[in-house]
């Protein structure tokens, strides 16, 4: 995932070179000194070569991609369900971290994760064809009809074409319900951040706030903990 972040923000090939390289002195990596988190501690957050500072993300989306792939593990077990779900978070870890660096989201994931999630729909018993094609179309639809609204009345872009991908490859996952649960709960949350941020930082009502990361976040709730929220909501309202 941090090969990705880097090589897609940098336009390089992300299967070549296979060895990584530090992006200071351009020194290859050795293996040992690539070990994800323990490196990162062995050689006190610094290259080997040049002593340059290494970033805390490194070890800090590899410990984040471990605690989701236990947490898959937990939850389905060692099946092909899980795998799936596990690809599907990391690609948002990804979306995410580049999303908040360039506030641009790669075709080259979402397009991809759309067919594929939604060949997926087959292989898990949760999901169907039919459910994972409506959220593709709920995803990208809804998105894109907002954003043209916007763009209509105020006459600038709002939201990129980039979070209208992303929430149809929500959608290949999670159906239309996972759909309409991502869109709220990131609106929630992005709402949330966008205020606290704009006070802190004394920013005006137009300061842009990159919106993948805050789909990530409300899809991956939605995988964890989507049907109970939903259910105490219905209680709630009743």
């Amino acid at each position: 995932m941090n090969v990705c972040i880097y090589r897609f923000q940098t336009s390089k090939n992300i299967l070549k070179p296979a060895r990584s390289e530090c992006p200071v002195c351009k020194k290859k990596i050795l293996f040992y000194h690539n070990i994800p988190v323990i490196s990162y501690v062995w050689l006190k957050g610094r290259c080997h070569n040049c002593n340059s500072p290494i970033s805390f993300r490194y070890p800090f989306l590899e410990i984040t991609g471990g605690f989701f792939a236990l947490c898959m593990l937990i939850k389905f077990g060692p099946t092909l369900t899980g795998s799936i779900y596990y690809i599907f978070i990391a690609c948002l870890l990804v979306i995410t971290f580049i999303d908040i660096d360039q506030q641009i989201i790669p075709d080259a994931i979402t397009l991809p994760g759309i067919l594929i999630f939604l060949g997926a729909s087959f292989f898990i018993p949760e999901s169907s064809f039919k459910d994972s094609a409506t959220g593709i179309i709920a995803g990208g639809g809804i998105l894109y009809t907002i954003a043209f609204f916007y763009n209509f009345i105020t006459k600038t872009q709002g939201m990129g074409g980039g979070d209208i991908k992303l929430l149809a490859m929500i959608g290949a996952i999670l159906g239309w319900k996972g759909v309409i649960f991502t869109i709220f709960t990131s609106s929630l949350l992005g709402t949330f951040s966008g205020i606290i941020i704009m006070l802190v930082q004394k920013k005006n009502m137009k300061l842009a706030i990159p919106f993948g990361p805050f789909l990530s976040m409300g899809a991956i709730t939605y995988l964890f903990w989507g049907s109970s929220l939903i259910k105490w909501y219905l209680n709630l309202a009743q």
